[in-house]
């Protein structure tokens, strides 16, 4: 299977160094699907999205196309999860009340997912993506950041990075739009939690494979003074495109 596979390779990594998405996401799909039946979680990683799914809904049908990924998933009985690719369901036509993607979305071949899209929603089923881009701390600590997000890695983000900066507003949306709340993703993190952070990027990867060093360390020290003791709370910038079948 032929895919843009970026975090297979520090798949277990990525799992613990990611953010939780809001909870009050979730509560409002469940609200917002017509049933509480059957979720597709395409693109579902290390089933972040998954767990807090299966939570609200009967099933969760979840997929990723990184073998890697799905062993580093975290399990639960109402979730099934296998290695498929978006472009690809396994479910059959109008089985599904709602499908989902976490910051995936711009990894796809948008006209093939969006026709299974179209295929395996039911009648009023909805279709859910979201993404998170910057985050924030304080401005010291921001500045010690972007020096890394931009002047280190900058040249290492793949070209889609660019669709989740711009919240997924240029990525063709062939449904009817429906109007979502400001939803707030925020955590409270210490230093640790936050370098882990930045070395789980992508293009953090991607340089160290390259160069040989970890960009991380450059700022390590000075982010570490910044830092202080204890949390301090980390706010990304959140991004939510849903809409329903016209």
């Amino acid at each position: 299977m032929t895919f843009k596979d970026h975090f297979s390779g520090h798949a277990s990594d990525y799992r613990d160094a990611r953010p939780r998405y809001p909870d009050a996401l979730f509560d409002w799909l469940a609200h917002a699907a017509p049933d509480r039946g059957l979720v597709w979680d395409a693109g579902c990683g290390n089933g972040q999205a998954s767990v807090a799914l299966a939570a609200c809904f009967a099933r969760v049908h979840a997929r990723d196309p990184s073998a890697n990924q799905i062993d580093n998933a975290e399990a639960r009985a109402n979730i099934d999860y296998r290695v498929e690719s978006a472009e690809h369901c396994s479910l059959p036509d109008r089985s599904a009340s709602l499908v989902t993607v976490a910051q995936a979305l711009h990894w796809f071949e948008f006209d093939a997912f969006f026709a299974e899209v179209r295929r395996v929603l039911k009648p009023h089923g909805l279709f859910a993506a979201w993404a998170y881009s910057d985050c924030r701390v304080t401005p010291a600590i921001d500045r010690l950041k972007d020096r890394v997000y931009v002047e280190l890695v900058g040249p290492y983000w793949p070209p889609e990075r660019a669709l989740v900066e711009t919240g997924y507003a240029t990525i063709p949306f062939p449904f009817d739009t429906v109007a979502t709340p400001a939803f707030d993703m925020s955590v409270g993190w210490n230093v640790e939690q936050f370098l882990a952070y930045l070395r789980s990027w992508s293009a953090t990867q991607r340089y160290r494979n390259d160069i040989g060093a970890d960009p991380v360390e450059l700022i390590e020290h000075d982010l570490r003074a910044a830092w202080g003791e204890g949390a301090r709370a980390v706010s990304w910038d959140f991004h939510v495109r849903c809409g329903k079948l016209g």
